[in-house]
């Protein structure tokens, strides 16, 4: 991180601002929208500043600041676009103790000044630390969209009892917890239908059931989310909402590092991850911590890598919350086949190809796997194999066994949808063979039917993609 983001307060500072230019008046307008005393000194003033200028707290001088314009300055911005002006201001500026900006001349910049979501009292300002500035602006832009205008007027409304719940709930994980579930539950949403006065007094209702500093309101809930086939940007909002909200994780495996990172900062981490015949944690070890954990009042988010209800156990875990009257929330997500097809130019279905699809998954409960051939040798048909590398000659083995043409075409796809995704093609026959060459590791998804002649046609190069994970990643924690 290159610089500290903080917020000043400037009220009834001193603000100076050199230039006459569109720049120079998007800071006068912000300087006055915190509420500084600006003066702005250029001979002549862009037509930006006319809706300014009736504002009392400005000042235009119809000249070049000098050094003594600057003594008791807080902050000097530079928006001349002039290098000897810029020179001159950041020499008579930091001489007299001021902050200083000076637009795209970053050795002139003690801040940098960002893109702005107003919605106040709640700002967001986003900054590309001077290096990209259109990024910064496109992401206020989709932030712009995301948040309405009301959610300030919700914050004022919810600042106003800020006091009496610091007061009445003493503990911090407590009042937190309070806190964000008056902010995403009905309080909340009657204020935003237009209700201030049925919020108020719920809000009231509220911190009645508070005794002895914490709530009487039982708080534990398990959050059973999809993560995906492993990039980020395939998680759904709902997904990133809950990742941010919950108060520990269990998570997998195959949950990717980018996709862990999104969680709450301050959230527990624990890795539940199994792996074949080596598991971290056995499936019913799992269930029970969720819920020993969910009875301790926490809200547990159960990251799953693909989604919860395709071959990930989500319905054995649900059935022991259920049992045990634990409330609980599911959000599906994109599966591994769907990530694997689309990223690897392999369509499950098509017109000239296939017309239905079928999953399975090369793992029975015990080890052992009863397939029914019958309907995985239907023609016009793609199969897709979850969790069947360890398993890949036999399987292939036994497809041309029960009748399947050996140069039925087949792939793998390892690690889909990452940056690093490789894509293995051939046939029945020597698929194995291909695969242990190219030494194809866990994850991957097999994917057998004609649909695979079209990779060499219809793939893309899905390497680009990690370019922009960084991108990506800094929007959604925005979100």
């Amino acid at each position: 991180m290159d610089f500290l983001p903080i917020f000043l307060n400037i009220k009834n500072n001193k603000i100076l601002v050199d230039g006459g230019t569109m720049v120079a008046a998007r800071r006068v307008q912000r300087a006055l929208q915190a509420g500084a005393n600006v003066s702005v000194f250029d001979p002549e003033l862009s037509d930006e500043f006319l809706p300014l200028l009736d504002d009392d707290r400005l000042t235009h001088v119809a000249r070049v600041p000098v050094a003594s314009d600057y003594i008791g300055v807080k902050i000097a911005f530079g928006a001349s676009e002039n290098d000897g002006r810029d020179a001159a201001l950041f020499k008579n500026a930091k001489a007299a103790g001021a902050l200083v900006n000076v637009a795209d001349v970053a050795k002139y910049c003690d801040f940098i000044a960002p893109s702005v979501v107003d919605r106040d009292p709640l700002i967001i300002a986003i900054t590309s630390s001077g290096k990209t500035p259109v990024i910064a602006r496109i992401l206020r832009a989709r932030i712009e969209t995301l948040i309405p205008p009301s959610y300030g007027h919700l914050a004022s409304f919810l600042g106003g009892f800020r006091d009496k719940i610091a007061k009445k709930i003493n503990n911090l994980s407590s009042r937190r917890h309070f806190w964000e579930n008056i902010i995403e539950g009905e309080v909340s949403d009657r204020f935003l239908s237009g209700d201030e006065n049925g919020a108020h007094s719920l809000l009231n209702e509220k911190l009645d059931l508070v005794k002895n500093g914490n709530t009487l309101e039982k708080i534990g809930e398990v959050y059973l989310v999809g993560a995906g086939p492993g990039d980020p940007d395939l998680l759904t909002f709902r997904a990133l909402r809950l990742m941010q909200r919950c108060d520990v994780v269990l998570y997998d495996r195959l949950v990717s590092d980018d996709i862990l990172n999104l969680v709450r900062r301050d959230a527990e981490r624990i890795n539940v991850g199994k792996l074949p015949k080596n598991h971290t944690m056995q499936q019913e070890d799992i269930s029970q911590l969720m819920i020993d954990l969910a009875k301790q009042g926490k809200r547990v988010l159960r990251l799953k890598g693909g989604d919860p209800f395709m071959f990930g156990r989500g319905g054995e875990e649900i059935q022991m919350l259920s049992a045990n009257n634990i409330s609980f929330q599911i959000v599906p997500a994109i599966t591994a086949a769907m990530g694997a097809s689309a990223y690897g130019g392999i369509p499950l279905t098509h017109r000239d190809h296939a017309q239905s699809c079928v999953f399975i998954t090369a793992h029975g409960k015990d080890g052992a796997l009863e397939l029914d051939w019958k309907a995985l040798l239907r023609p016009s048909q793609t199969v897709v194999v979850y969790m069947g590398l360890s398993n890949l000659k036999k399987l292939t083995d036994e497809f041309v066994e029960h009748g399947a043409d050996p140069k039925l075409p087949a792939a793998i796809i390892e690690n889909a949808t990452r940056p690093e995704q490789r894509v293995i093609t051939g046939n029945l026959s020597d698929l194995n063979k291909k695969a242990k060459a190219a030494n194809i590791k866990s994850p991957s998804i097999i994917i057998i039917g004609d649909v695979v002649k079209l990779h060499s046609q219809l793939k893309w190069n899905v390497e680009k993609k990690g370019d922009s994970h960084k991108m990506s990643l800094q929007a959604q924690k925005l979100l």
